[in-house]
């Protein structure tokens, strides 16, 4: 994946990439990748990365129509404020993110980071005051080793000049996975699920969420509800691969 210089940090990012994961390209399994091309083949990064679709710029939807907000936003708006996706959760990028989630391939999540540079462009740096990476809760972290959104926030909240502001935010309940749950119930199953136990890192402060995966987005609904709550101005998700949802 090619990295602007504005991002000097993400060039090394690119050539760790190269070093750890396979010299050919995770999606389509067959084209060689350049030495310093990061995690996709030019074809699959046009084709599955380029994403040229309109979006809700509140969650990140496709939009089909001509609003400028989804049907959702427009009839229950979410806490957060924007939100920014790389690409669409679904064949075979779904499976990028089951290696980095399950199958611990941390150099993932690196090329997660670098992917997400193009949409965050959008606004300009200043805009954002700090990193936050969606938290687990202890048991998950102690099962899984690691945190998959902190694996992402961290080499992009470098990238960006921004302070990673890890410890503020802490999940309080072991809340069943969302994948495991109806639609219908997800919004429940994460009610008071966030606590912040830094207000002084978040109070007046613009905070960009980072997260790998955006379903229903009431996972990141509550959580930017509960930052609001503690004197965040402003919350901007940015996620590698956002659902479709019809």
């Amino acid at each position: 994946m090619t990295v602007s210089t504005r991002f000097p940090s993400l060039r090394w990012t690119a050539r760790l990439t190269n070093l750890v994961l396979p010299a050919r390209c995770p999606l389509c399994a067959g084209r060689s990748l350049d030495r310093c091309s990061g995690l996709f083949c030019n074809d699959c990064r046009a084709r599955y990365l380029a994403d040229p679709a309109e979006r809700c710029p509140r969650c990140a939807l496709g939009l089909t129509g001509l609003s400028s907000l989804c049907g959702r936003c427009l009839t229950t708006a979410p806490a957060f404020d924007a939100s920014y996706a790389a690409t669409h959760y679904q064949p075979p990028i779904d499976l990028l993110v089951r290696r980095l989630k399950f199958g611990a391939q941390l150099p993932l999540a690196a090329a997660f980071a670098a992917a997400l540079l193009e949409p965050l462009r959008r606004r300009r740096l200043d805009d954002y005051d700090l990193v936050l990476p969606v938290p687990l809760s202890a048991d998950r972290l102690a099962e899984r080793g690691f945190n998959q959104a902190m694996e992402i926030a961290r080499p992009l909240a470098r990238a960006l000049g921004l302070p990673l502001a890890a410890q503020a935010c802490v999940r309080v309940r072991d809340t069943t996975p969302q994948s495991m749950l109806a639609l219908a119930d997800r919004k429940d199953n994460m009610r008071g699920a966030f606590a912040v136990r830094d207000r002084a890192a978040v109070s007046g402060r613009r905070v960009l969420v980072i997260d790998d995966v955006m379903t229903t987005g009431h996972t990141l609904d509550a959580l930017a509800a509960c930052l609001k709550r503690h004197g965040a101005t402003q919350v901007v998700n940015a996620v590698f691969a956002r659902t479709p949802l019809r």
